[in-house]
């Protein structure tokens, strides 16, 4: 299981190409399934309390831990003997013992746990999130093994699979989205109106494109030369440095959770209460998980992208004490998300009205104007959550969790805060400042953890970086700014059709823009001296150069 020798550039291309296809396939699942059970409603928050519940009851078994240890300790354990196979062995057979375990009881306690995170007085809604959460927790065991045959690939240099497989994912709950609307179902039903079929077709497909997502892995695994042997035991076999790493990881993800059980109850709370009164259109967690999905997608292709891309070779320096190469990997992830994310972040929010209108197209007005005033505080996140994300990195590398934990702590601490206090505002108000709230989180948690790599490494980049974001950030804003005005100015009432129609039109109009914004942004930072500005586009110069020299 000797890695292959990959340069940080096409790894992290590979990586690109295959969060591109699954998050371009996850934003048409996210789409199917507003149009669906909708963005606003009790049965939109039923189902979506339901089908995040075992993604967060994952995380709190073991998912953050997984990820923190398991990249360095395969990574050490390849120079024994047998190339670290035992060490794996051992690790599998534990973790889906565990898995097992764990999804057989926590389906059991599912009516305990819905009443855990749905905050409702509504019985019917309450009843059928229930449902909905036999059929999706058993999710647990996929997302365990997906992780650990993930992790074990990338440990390895082998970085496609593991990005392409929720591609294997979306495909398959979109087709269970298409045969549901195929049926003739009842679209955005009452909580009361959902039927065993209805039930069936939506949870059992989201069920079963996790497993498949896990399954896709094993093919990967086989060719790079891996075969699984059950292994009992983990005493005494390279494991002691494990439960240090883990302990800190595990009480991180348990920070992590406890913020999203308090987000949660009061979005669904909003949600509640805004039925009761008969306001439309307030945001709940069925509209706050859609915009997130838009967050999370250029932070996926760009950030997480280039910093899993970093992390072996992040782990391997560290492994060595080689501090210097360590902070210059930190500083090119720094560094180089800045000219692929500004532009867009910049535009997204001048024009969000816009982007939840053309994504959410078979949508009514009021569920993609609920999405859009979660999106409008949240996209700016996507800057320091990325920093966040690489400090941890780096944390993770040095085997230094415990600085990951505390800077969780002060990113959840501020999180809950805010939330509690945007409980108290009308529902119409209360997703949008928790989003809000959450960037600001981020913000906090990315000094604190700068603060940290600055007292153990001396300088970390910080001027570099901050020098390249305002000659990127300065044009991208005003650009996009224009750009949003110019929208507002020709197409005044975009949005008030919607259908297939939208989707063209908006599709078009923010595909001109974003072609403009680019290259007005790249074009200002180019002249203004920013060098990632020509190590983007060298590839293409070279082609270009190659063509006119033919």
């Amino acid at each position: 299981m000797s890695p292959p020798a990959q340069s940080i550039g096409r790894s992290g291309a590979v990586m690109a190409a295959g969060t591109l296809a699954s998050r371009v396939a996850g934003m048409l699942r996210a789409s199917l399934l507003a149009s669906v059970i909708g963005a606003s409603g009790l049965a939109a928050e039923a189902f979506t309390v339901a089908n995040t519940l075992p993604n967060s009851l994952y995380l709190l078994l073991a998912g953050g831990t997984l990820n923190a240890v398991l990249v360095p300790q395969i990574i050490r354990a390849r120079t024994r003997p047998d190339a670290g196979e035992d060490f794996v062995n051992r690790l599998l057979t534990a973790a889906i013992a565990l898995f097992v375990l764990s999804s057989v009881v926590l389906t059991a306690l599912a009516p305990l746990l819905v009443r855990l995170y749905f905050d409702t007085g509504d019985a019917q809604a309450l009843q059928l999130a229930t449902v909905f959460a036999f059929i999706c927790i058993p999710q647990v065991l996929f997302y365990g093994l997906y992780t650990i045959f993930g992790q074990v690939l990338n440990a390895n240099g082998r970085f496609a699979a593991f990005t392409w497989a929720p591609l294997v994912a979306n495909v398959v709950a979109v087709g269970g989205l298409l045969w549901f609307r195929g049926e003739g179902l009842p679209l955005r039903a009452d909580p009361g109106a959902w039927t065993p079929r209805m039930i069936g077709i939506l949870a059992g497909t989201a069920t079963l494109s996790i497993a498949l997502q896990a399954a896709a892995l094993v093919v990967p695994l086989r060719r790079m030369g891996f075969r699984y042997r059950p292994r009992w035991g983990l005493r005494g076999h390279g494991f002691e440095g494990v439960s240090d790493v883990a302990k800190w990881s595990f009480g991180s993800i348990v920070i992590v959770q406890i913020g999203y059980l308090v987000t949660t109850k009061v979005l669904t709370n909003a949600a509640s209460e805004a039925d009761r009164i008969g306001l439309t259109g307030a945001a709940g967690i069925a509209a706050f998980n859609p915009a997130q999905l838009l967050m999370m997608l250029p932070h996926g292709l760009v950030t997480v992208s280039l910093v899993t891309a970093l992390y072996t070779q992040l782990s391997e320096a560290a492994s060595r004490g080689d501090h210097a190469t360590v902070m210059r990997h930190h500083e090119q992830g720094l560094r180089i998300p800045a000219a692929l994310l500004l532009p867009v972040v910049a535009l997204v929010l001048a024009t969000v009205p816009l982007v939840t209108a053309t994504f959410f197209f078979d949508n009514p007005l009021t569920d993609t104007e609920a999405i859009a005033a979660v999106l409008v505080g949240l996209f700016g996140g996507i800057i320091p959550l990325g920093w966040v994300y690489l400090n941890d990195r780096v944390f993770y590398a040095q085997q230094q969790t415990f600085w990951s934990f505390r800077t969780q702590f002060v990113v959840t601490s501020i999180s809950i805060t805010v939330a509690l206090g945007a409980a108290q505002l009308s529902p119409a108000w209360t997703g949008t400042v928790l989003a809000f709230g959450q960037t600001f989180a981020y913000v906090v948690g990315a000094a604190v953890g700068w603060a940290v790599l600055r007292r153990q490494h001396g300088r970390i980049g910080l001027r570099g970086a901050a020098s390249v974001y305002l000659r990127i950030g300065v044009p991208a804003a005003v650009t996009a700014v224009a750009l949003g005005l110019a929208i507002r100015w020709l197409f005044p009432d975009f949005g008030v059709d919607r259908g297939v129609g939208a989707l063209v039109d908006g599709a078009v109009i923010l595909g001109v823009a974003g072609v403009v914004q680019v290259v007005v942004t790249w074009g200002v930072a180019h002249l203004l001296g920013v060098r990632e500005i020509a190590r983007l586009l060298d590839p293409l110069t070279r082609r270009v150069r190659g063509l006119r020299r033919r």
